[in-house]
């Protein structure tokens, strides 16, 4: 058994073909079924059924699992190797949301690549629950998000703290006041976050607690989406504090103060415990840490 045959394997699993395979592989079709033959000679089972569409068989899909941990194992010894040269190197998968990608990553990621060019970061925009699956699951090396929920094997250090803000166009009945109540947002059509996200599940809580039926108009992925239908003028929402920094400033939105939503909450960085941490890595993740709260908060 060699590691070019693990990975045949587990290219045959995500192609389904052996021609696919061979082409990922820069292999020859007879070059794939020989690798694959060979496994299954070694190990005297049948690891792939050859009718259309190819499939691992029940002891593949066992061998397959074993297989992934193993090339795992050997790319974690070659990123080894390669940090004794103590040059921090390599490439990082970023995990974060939408509005903090938008937000605080640019001035992070502008500073970070111009010290160290041999890094290459790539990121990732979902909601910080998916931010704390990914860096479990290891599809995201680092995760940048709210810090409310608990994973036992995530690990967390908080960067910042971030309220979530009505907001409402210079033209919606609302701006006229200084300050609301959460009752006062009974009738009022309200956009918001789709519940997967941590804005939305906190202004759920709050509408729980207060016993109040909002009137949502509009469920959005993101909050670039939500900023864009409030300062439309078709309807109130209830947003990240950062993230409306920029229309604040600019008059197209107005920040209404709502004392019930007046609870902090912590961003920081995500890592899965126990995980092998590369040179670009580390170097990231002190970088990130050592900075002050207001490198991330001065954009208002």
């Amino acid at each position: 058994m060699n590691i070019s045959q693990l990975e045949t394997l587990l290219t045959i699993s995500k192609t389904l073909s052996f021609r696919k395979a061979g082409e990922l592989l820069n292999l020859t079709q007879p070059a794939v079924s020989a690798q694959i033959k060979s496994l299954e000679d070694e190990f005297r089972v049948t690891l792939v059924d050859r009718n259309h569409p190819v499939t691992l068989t029940d002891r593949g899909k066992v061998f397959l699992e074993h297989a992934e941990r193993m090339l795992t194992i050997v790319e974690e010894l070659k990123q080894k190797l390669s940090d004794l040269e103590q040059i921090p190197q390599g490439h990082i998968v970023l995990g974060t949301t939408t509005s903090i990608a938008i937000q605080i990553l640019p001035r992070v990621l502008s500073y970070f690549q111009n010290q160290f060019p041999l890094i290459k970061t790539s990121i990732q925009s979902m909601s910080s629950s998916q931010v704390m699956v990914s860096v479990e699951n290891g599809s995201v090396d680092i995760g940048i998000g709210y810090l409310n929920e608990k994973h036992p094997q995530i690990e967390t250090s908080v960067l910042y703290y971030d309220t979530f803000e009505l907001v409402v166009s210079p033209k919606h009945p609302l701006a006229k006041f200084q300050h609301v109540t959460i009752d006062m947002l009974k009738d009022v059509p309200l956009i918001l976050l789709s519940p997967d996200t941590q804005g939305r599940r906190f202004a759920d809580r709050v509408f729980l607690q207060h016993q109040l039926q909002p009137n949502i108009a509009m469920e959005l992925g993101s909050s670039e989406e939500v900023k864009r239908m409030a300062e439309l003028n078709l309807g109130a929402a209830i947003v990240s504090k950062l993230s409306i920094s920029n229309e604040v400033r600019n008059g197209t939105l107005k920040m209404i103060p709502v004392t019930e939503l007046e609870v902090t909450h912590p961003v920081g960085v995500i890592t899965k415990a126990g995980r092998y941490k590369n040179s670009a890595m580390r170097q990231f993740l002190n970088d990130l840490k050592g900075m002050p709260e207001d490198q991330f908060i001065g954009s208002e």
